[in-house]
């Protein structure tokens, strides 16, 4: 896999319901590279189109066409005045990682956060992805409990 290391520009912005086709192709490019299960392009854009028509999901992508896409669910919560938000997803397309696009998708997810009162963002990242990690580190995100300095842990259950 070769990086993208040359500087660009790229159109940064809240996507619509009506580019739920595209971010649907990318998270679906997503799980295909890292060999997860998707349930498809065409079953992700009717979701996508319905989430990001409501007021709980929102996405930011990045590039003309979408090359990088950030997807967020934000929930209230009893412990804080403002809501948390969940980054659901993020992914670059390979070819074009390396050229800022990700940082810059992830600087306009947490503008937009902090536009809507969000109190916290949350991330799941796997234990073996330490690039994933120092990525969001480097953004100011940490994976250990800032007062207890106490790792943070994801669980799960699928219904």
């Amino acid at each position: 896999m070769e990086m993208n290391d040359e500087p660009h520009a790229y159109r940064i912005r809240t996507a619509t319901p009506d580019e739920g086709p595209r971010i649907a192709e990318l998270l679906h490019d997503f799980n295909t590279e890292f060999d997860t299960d998707t349930p498809g392009v065409e079953v992700l854009t009717r979701r996508l189109r319905t989430l990001l028509a409501g007021p709980s999901t929102f996405a930011v992508i990045g590039g003309e066409p979408a090359i990088g896409v950030a997807l967020v669910t934000i929930r209230p919560n009893v412990w804080s005045d403002g809501p948390v938000a969940l980054l659901d997803e993020m992914y670059v397309a390979p070819d074009e990682r390396g050229g800022g696009i990700g940082g810059e998708i992830l600087r306009v997810m947490v503008e937009a956060c902090q536009r809507l009162g969000v109190a916290e963002i949350e991330i799941n990242v796997d234990e073996s992805d330490a690039d994933t990690m120092r990525f969001y580190e480097s953004h100011g995100f940490r994976g250990t409990d800032p007062a207890t300095g106490e790792r943070a842990f994801y669980y799960s259950r699928s219904l």
